[in-house]
């Protein structure tokens, strides 16, 4: 198995693993903004998460794209469009802005229900942005 199709593999696996955190830190953000539960080490782990599954993506993709690029592999030959690669990188690294902002600003926040609409914000908009990002047109797992 080629470095390309290994990096390809964790790339579209992780992408998994973004979808599912992102979904939990939403839905565990958004269900503390009635004001009666604190935000405890407990209820920000799935930010965190989230958060760490990003930066993981991001530099998985940008290891691929920069391993692409010196093989000269096209990437995402299959798009609709060529414009695709550029709103696919530039949408991931604006998610992994906004789930460090889900992370830090809910860290900051001076209260409770504060620290859940940060959480919920940022990590909503993250995730509206990994949504905009992924290529629904490639298979699960491809090179399996």
């Amino acid at each position: 198995m080629s470095f390309y199709a290994i990096l390809l593999a964790l790339h579209n696996l992780n992408r998994w693993l973004v979808l599912l955190t992102g979904v939990w830190a939403v839905i565990q953000s958004v269900s503390g903004l009635n004001g009666k539960r604190p935000f405890t080490p407990a209820e920000r782990r799935p930010v965190s998460m989230f958060m760490g599954t990003l930066h993981l993506q991001v530099v998985l993709g940008l290891l691929l794209f920069a391993y692409m690029g010196m093989q000269k592999i096209p990437v995402f030959a299959g798009a609709g469009r060529s414009s695709f690669q550029w709103e696919h990188l530039g949408l991931g690294v604006l998610a992994a802005v906004f789930g460090t902002l889900a992370s830090t600003q809910s860290r900051k926040a001076g209260s409770e229900v504060g620290k859940y609409r940060a959480a919920a914000l940022w990590s909503g908009l993250a995730l509206l942005m990994i949504l905009g990002a992924m290529p629904w047109f490639r298979p699960l797992l491809p090179h399996f």
